[in-house]
């Protein structure tokens, strides 16, 4: 194995010889497996825009029909009424732990921008946190940890199947972006959270199919093998965040079973996923823009209550949807307003029987907690809410084209702006950004992007100019924006110049391509 990124600062504690060869391990064992699942991606994505469309699956419905259940709920995981998610840089570590919610998801994806020094620092800090020798100083302010009993238990979400780790060489190839955050997180930390009465668990994102969910079981029951950790210790919970995966809910929790700790709903990435399966199937699958796509929709209401059903049934966890707002200290106006649409969306999702919500914010932890301490009191959850009321369709979840909603100008300028200021932040090495009051993660330019790619090619009218969405209009529109964004600041040129090109890239370019992350990770050092 093969390092290429400069051995940073204590870099050399967690790229040990023996971390190293563990990681190697796995990507030797199963690394063609992965590239087999991504190539079958593929090939289900010309079915789809060949005319071909999702299912539940006939040869998996005896799995369906079958009793069983997952494994219980393991140690720090019974109660996860509130999540908090982040980065795992310094100050996010010891604020999301310190935070008072029930887990911390410790983000190696979605909200971490992959620079090779975020992704080794971060297994420092992750690491350092556990041995509680992690400590962070800014503007004159000493963060530290609480007590143990007081602090968030730890989930990661390594990156997805897709991404490599291109700074990381095994046999000559790059090592999969999932295996090395995986493999280092269980080589150095598994030991140390089973030694705190807990156990190394995981968020398991982007998965397409419960074949994608067997490879992540079998990379758990040989991990735990390897360094003799018993099996089952390890616990994951998969984002249905793709829309295949949501007509193989069951069939994951099944192929997970011995390590499943449930399923969460993934409301952004979802609303990407749909837009990019069926880009090519005309307005039958066109969604307005993003801030009018809401949880009510009827296609989005299907998809979680199915989540809860489904959960409950096999006796795993249903965790809803991010709380992605920012309060502010200095409108109070905006922050009553956004406040109560917070506490409608987890009202909605703990009356539906959710067992917890997540918040990109620690002011939200309150809010959030507040909601399901009235629908739990002094229960952990609600898996005894089995939802035999529901009974969801595949035509139902498919019914995009009845999503109330209109797509203006003003929603259009929002998509570039947002995606603009958060590709900028991702090359300069930030994954979650505050933007406009909300907390922005790579999610958000994926549905920005993707949106404003598929009303090019549908030739949508602005309901409120009556302008017809071109490549041009949104070529205007992005040098109106920048204007806008260079007169303020803290303007940095050289990082807007290559979000620019990028975003162009991926919205506008007559290919489209499937994950943005993958030509912005191709421009990283």
């Amino acid at each position: 194995m093969e390092i290429t990124g400069p051995m940073l600062d204590r870099f050399d504690e967690i790229l040990t010889p023996e971390a190293l060869a563990f990681v190697a391990a796995l990507q030797r064992e199963f690394g063609a497996r992965r590239l087999e699942l991504l190539a079958a991606r593929q090939a289900r994505q010309v079915e789809l825009s060949a005319g071909g469309t999702l299912d539940f699956l006939p040869e998996t419905k005896q799995i369906r029909e079958a009793d069983w259940q997952v494994a219980p709920p393991a140690p720090g995981l019974e109660d996860r009424r509130v999540e908090i998610t982040g980065p795992v840089d310094k100050k996010m570590t010891i604020n999301a732990l310190n935070s008072g919610a029930k887990v911390w998801l410790a983000d190696f994806e979605d909200a971490n921008s992959p620079l090779w020094e975020n992704c080794v620092s971060g297994h420092v800090n992750l690491r350092d946190a556990l041995d509680r020798t992690i400590d962070f100083e800014s503007g004159g302010k000493a963060y530290a940890l609480k007590p143990d009993a007081e602090l968030a238990t730890v989930v990661v979400r390594p990156r997805g199947w897709h991404l490599d780790e291109k700074h990381a060489e095994v046999d000559g190839q790059p090592v999969s972006g999932s295996l090395f955050d995986f493999g280092l997180y269980f080589f150095h930390c598994a030991q140390r959270q089973i030694d705190k009465g807990k156990g190394p668990y995981f968020y398991l994102p982007k998965i397409e199919s419960h074949l994608e969910a067997r490879l992540w079981n079998d990379v758990f029951t040989r991990a735990q093998e390897l360094l003799g950790v018993p099996h089952g210790t390890i616990r994951a919970t998969v984002l249905i965040e793709t829309y295949p995966a949501a007509f193989e809910m069951e069939e994951i929790l099944y192929e997970l079973r011995d390590h499943s700790a449930g399923l969460n709903a993934g409301r952004w990435d979802y609303l990407f996923s749909v837009i990019k399966k069926f880009r090519t199937r005309g307005r039958e699958f066109l969604l307005p823009e993003r801030n009018a796509v809401t949880m009510t929709a009827p296609f989005m209401r299907a998809y979680t209550e199915l989540l809860v059903r489904t959960c409950h049934k096999r006796g795993a966890h249903a965790i809803g949807g991010m709380a992605a707002f920012i309060p502010s200290r200095r409108d109070p106006e905006v922050n009553a307003v956004a406040l109560e649409k917070v506490r409608a969306d987890k009202t909605r999702e703990s009356g539906d029987g959710f067992d917890g919500s997540w918040v990109a914010h620690p002011d939200l932890v309150p809010i959030c907690r507040e909601v399901f301490d009235g629908v739990l009191g002094s229960r952990p959850n609600q898996l005894d809410r089995l939802r035999p009321d529901v009974s969801v369709t595949a035509a139902e979840l498919l019914a995009v084209s009845e999503t109330p909603g209109e797509i203006t100008e003003t929603g259009l300028r929002n998509n570039v702006d947002v995606a603009l200021r958060y590709l900028a932040a991702w090359m300069g090495g930030l994954g979650a950004v505050a933007i406009h009051n909300l907390m922005e993660d790579a999610a958000t330019a994926e549905i920005s992007r993707s949106q404003i790619w598929q009303w090019i090619h549908n030739d949508i009218t602005l309901a409120d100019t009556g302008a017809q969405v071109t490549k041009e209009l949104v070529e205007r529109i992005i040098s109106e924006e920048l204007d806008k964004i260079a007169a303020e600041p803290g303007y940095d040129e050289k990082l807007f110049v290559q979000a620019t090109a990028l975003f162009k890239e991926v919205a506008l370019d007559d290919d489209f391509a499937e994950f943005l992350t993958l030509p912005a990770y191709a421009r990283m050092p």
